[in-house]
């Protein structure tokens, strides 16, 4: 069985870039303007997080050695048993049409559907948490799509159904890492984040992800390293997204908007028909 050990070391600092965009991507506190700035911004917004995401490894100190180190360790060490993980979990196909559905989610249609629908909704009714949801939502979908795209390309990893070369490096292949789950955590991440509040959602969002991502391995498409670099990496452009561009919304009073339930009663005398209406203002 062959193996690249110049690859494993190559991966390894892969998922250091994941961390490091998540513990280093910090940028100034957006300065309130217009609501449609975002809008506006939304090109040039793209161009500054690929910036942002590419040179964070170059950003690193000598304390964040304590976690570099360990986590590199531990990506290679997923490396280096992908193989083995991977062989195992194919011996057993009865998961492999439920997990084909469930993955369905982490596709960049369904995803980029939510963010359009957040979108909407927040322009007809005049809710600019969801507005921004979907702006960030699907800003983070294409920063995600764009790196692991350009990852998949250098790395050129064979999927686990490619026969004697399945799980080596640059044998024009595209497993690493896993788009999907990339794409899902990145969505999610944003969401979470906008509706931190709402412990519902932020269960909802990481849920769904966290589904993706083992659907994934379990519909034998990835290795274990494949969709937990993604998911890292995900997890990071969201989290950065969020932090670069989100802004808070004050009423005029000062104070921040917050959810709120509204339950308000349903009746139709002459059809006997009786009931109640839940609104959710999130």
């Amino acid at each position: 069985m062959r193996r690249n050990r110049t690859s494993q070391c190559l991966f390894g600092i892969v998922f250091m870039l994941a961390t490091t965009t998540a513990l280093h991507a910090q940028s100034p506190s957006p300065t309130p303007s217009p609501t449609p700035s975002l809008e506006h911004e939304f090109l040039k917004n793209i161009l500054h997080d690929q910036k942002s995401i590419w040179t964070a490894p170059f950003h690193l100190k000598g304390s964040d050695a304590k976690w570099v180190v360990p986590a590199s360790i531990g990506f290679m060490a997923l490396v280096t048993t992908d193989r083995i993980t991977g062989d195992e979990i194919f011996e057993s196909n009865r998961q492999v049409n439920l997990s084909r559905h469930i993955s369905d989610a982490g596709s960049i249609y369904a995803l980029g559907a939510a963010a359009s629908t957040f979108y909407v909704i927040g322009r007809k009714t005049g809710d600019y948490r969801a507005r921004e949801t979907g702006l960030l939502s699907a800003e983070a979908l294409i920063d995600s799509a764009i790196v692991e795209g350009v990852l998949k390309g250098v790395t050129q990893r064979a999927r686990p159904l490619d026969g004697a070369e399945r799980s080596e490096f640059f044998d024009g292949g595209s497993s690493f890492p896993s788009g999907h789950s990339t794409q899902a955590w990145a969505v999610a991440t944003v969401v979470a984040n906008e509706y931190k509040h709402r412990r519902a959602v932020q269960i909802a969002a990481y849920g769904i992800a966290s589904a993706v991502t083992v659907a994934r391995f379990t519909e034998h498409k990835h290795y274990l390293s494949d969709v937990v670099a993604g998911s890292a990496l995900g997890f990071a452009i969201g989290r950065f997204v969020y932090k670069a561009h989100h802004q808070e919304v004050v009423e005029s009073d000062g104070a921040i908007t917050k959810s709120s339930w509204f339950i308000t009663p349903q009746y139709n005398r002459q059809a006997r028909q009786y009931g109640v209406a839940l609104t959710w203002n999130f």
